[in-house]
């Protein structure tokens, strides 16, 4: 797989998503003429704003998928045991998070319904608790 800055598949990108902006600026610019003439409408015209912004969109989405991958990767090298810099410390420096300690609810109030439902409530957190460490 050929690596690098210009690769065929981020040129054919690039391409796609500049044909993809002209197209849409066309269109906006017939949605103009349009609402310039005697029937058109505030609907052109809202069409005129409309679509310059689905032509920005691919590389939009071009970019934010360039952005998570990054993140992606960054995670991975991370966890893989590589020294990846965290708030100035490298992450192998961080120390780990504490277990939350469990705290103790009373459950017994007089009311035998609530009492139950309490019980029942704190043997689910229990197991949330167990599937967590």
């Amino acid at each position: 797989m050929p690596t690098g800055l210009f690769t065929p598949r981020r040129i054919a990108i690039g391409v796609l998503c500049v044909a993809a902006f002209a197209v849409c600026c066309g269109l906006a610019w017939w949605q103009w003429n349009r609402f310039e003439s005697a029937s058109g409408t505030f609907q052109n015209l809202g069409y005129v704003l409309q679509w310059p912004l689905f032509g920005v969109f691919p590389a939009f989405m071009v970019w934010r998928i360039v952005k998570l991958r990054r993140e992606a990767a960054e995670e991975d090298a991370a966890e893989s045991g590589q020294r990846a810099e965290w708030g100035g410390k490298p992450v192998s420096s961080v120390p780990a998070p504490r277990p939350p300690v469990p705290r103790r609810v009373p459950i017994d109030d007089g009311d035998e319904e609530l009492a139950a439902y309490n019980r029942y409530l704190a043997e689910l957190h229990a197991r949330d608790q167990q599937r967590e460490s």
